[in-house]
């Protein structure tokens, strides 16, 4: 029994499979019969119409709309006013499908639309190529395609199968008058077409092929009128800028080098110690280089001591393990303190008379950034610029990183979504240049160049040291007035020892200063190494506080 019953299953098996094979051909269908007639008319377009035959459910044919002519460049045929079917655009292709249902039996569609872009200007004529026929999702049997035109015909050829297939036709030939072209296939498998190529006289039609670019990276970088101009445009604000910084900064320099001889002598009037244009050294730094320094701070603490507000007392390493030294409140009126002065002289004597240098670090921030914008508004106050340096660097540099991060969001948008990506890259150089050029944004008025001219003056005559003649018993002080912008101009060690030797003269004790003193063991002889020593450490009190680590 059960060797029966397995001989039997085979057969039955067998049959199932056949029988299924039939219902799904009955249940997809056929194109019994494809006819399409075609009539170019004198614009280049395309007016076709075609009948199709078929068995099973109503057909779909794929139309290609679009061939890539190179890495850059697609050729577009543009099919519409479709009638007896409708028409999806999917991709580089479009899905035309009949109108109607399914059923037994044969059923006849009509269908009719238009193509433009199918005629090719050539030197010698025009050619007419399309696929003009197949593309079905089902098999074809029969397939004829007939192109008319009021033009004869001076070749012709056909090829079917695969899009790009160089395999011929069936059969293509014309009519009597040469004016009919006649192309005819057998059995198109689904997916296969037929290509037919016409050429024409010159003058025939109108007709031109429509060539767009590409949208790849490649292309989205593209030079054209738009991207051309931006890029002139930009070019043309980055020689603007240039020119402006050049006519600002190149005054600066103009006027420095024609007025710094007027500042290069001893500081020097009837009423002693005058520094150039009445310049503090705090001041300094903010005028040469435009930003607050830690070093114009240290350079503030020294000149207040020579001024007789401090007294800096250099404590003995022996008793306190450590080199400090210790700053002490003076009674002096501080009526002539400048604002960002005040500011530091109340922040360090706050609730107390002595400070430890040891015990500044850290505990300063909010102090020093008052002192950072008092001293920016200072030197607006005096007239040595317009603004406030570091309000401009920072606001033109926060433009050109917005611009910038804009740019580069532009960027991306229009590269995946047009071939203006090159605006895009402009607007990013524009606000590099912006946020790079907004360091530089900062222009002295004439004013503040001049100061700045006669302060450079000044200190060519500091890097020089010569000593100018001074009464007996003032040299002392009048050399330790030069310490604080020696500190700026970084010639501190050589000026240290001029008020060392002058102070061990005969102007003074040979153990202390009256605005610095030292230990027991301390004698002048130790001055200039000390004060050395005395403007790093000071440097690196205050740099301990971390938001006043570069003042800029």
């Amino acid at each position: 029994m059960r060797v029966r019953t397995r001989l039997l299953t085979a057969p039955l098996a067998a049959a199932g499979l056949l029988i299924g094979a039939a219902s799904a051909s009955a249940a997809s269908g056929q194109v019994v019969k494809d006819t399409v007639a075609i009539t170019v008319t004198p614009d280049g377009t395309l007016q076709v119409k075609e009948t199709v035959v078929y068995e099973g459910s109503a057909p779909a044919r794929t139309l290609i709309r679009r061939k890539h002519l190179d890495e850059r460049q697609d050729r577009r045929f543009d099919v519409g006013g479709v009638q007896g079917g409708t028409l999806k655009n999917q991709g580089d292709n479009a899905v035309l499908q009949v109108a109607g249902g399914g059923g037994t039996g044969r059923r006849t569609a009509q269908l009719s639309y238009t193509v433009k872009g199918a005629i090719t200007t050539l030197r010698n004529g025009e050619q007419l190529t399309w696929t003009a026929a197949g593309g079905w999702h089902v098999p074809a049997a029969q397939t004829r395609v007939t192109v008319e035109s009021s033009a004869v015909v001076q070749n012709l050829n056909c090829f079917a199968g695969e899009p790009e297939s160089t395999v011929g036709c069936t059969q293509f030939f014309t009519n009597h008058t040469h004016t009919l072209a006649d192309f005819r296939q057998e059995d198109l498998q689904p997916g296969d077409y037929m290509t037919v190529m016409i050429g024409y006289p010159p003058g025939t039609t109108k007709g031109r092929p429509i060539v767009e670019q590409r949208h790849t990276v490649a292309t989205a970088f593209t030079v054209n009128g738009v991207t051309g101009g931006t890029l002139l445009g930009l070019l043309g604000l980055l020689l603007s800028g240039v020119a402006l910084l050049y006519v600002t900064r190149g005054r600066d320099a103009r006027i420095v080098n024609k007025k710094a001889a007027e500042g290069d002598h001893a500081p020097l009037d009837s009423t002693g110690f005058a520094p150039p244009d009445g310049v503090r050294p705090g001041q300094i730094g903010t005028l040469i280089d435009e930003q607050a320094d830690v070093v114009d701070v240290t350079a503030t603490i020294i000149d207040l001591a020579v001024r007789g507000y401090i007294l800096i007392e250099e404590l003995s390493r022996e008793t306190y393990g450590r080199l400090d030294w210790q700053l002490r409140r003076m009674e002096r009126p501080a009526g002539d303190l400048l604002p960002y002065e005040r500011i530091l002289y109340d922040a360090l004597f706050t609730g107390r008379d002595v400070v430890q240098l040891s015990e500044l670090g850290g505990t300063f921030a909010d102090q020093l950034a008052a002192v950072r914008k008092a001293l920016y508004e200072d030197v607006v106050r005096q007239g040595w610029f317009a603004r406030r340096p570091d309000s401009e660097r920072t606001r033109w540099t926060t433009i050109g990183m917005v611009l910038a991060g804009l740019g580069v969001v532009g960027t991306i948008l229009l590269a995946v979504y047009t071939n203006l990506a090159l605006v895009g890259l402009a607007v990013i150089i524009a606000g590099a240049a912006l946020a790079v050029g907004g360091q530089y944004m900062p222009a002295k008025t004439s004013r503040g160049a001049t100061v700045l001219a006669h302060t450079l003056g000044f200190r060519a005559h500091l890097f020089r040291g010569e000593l100018p003649d001074a009464p007996a018993g003032h040299r002392v002080a009048l050399f330790s007035h030069y310490l604080p912008y020696a500190v700026v101009f970084d010639v501190v060690q050589r000026w240290a020892q001029t008020v060392a030797d002058v102070g061990a003269g005969n102007d003074g004790p040979s153990d202390n200063l009256y605005w610095y003193e030292g230990p027991a063991e301390w004698d002048l002889s130790n001055f200039a190494e000390s004060m050395r020593t005395f403007t790093l450490a000071t440097s690196g009190a205050i740099s301990a506080s971390r938001q006043f680590r570069s003042l800029s």
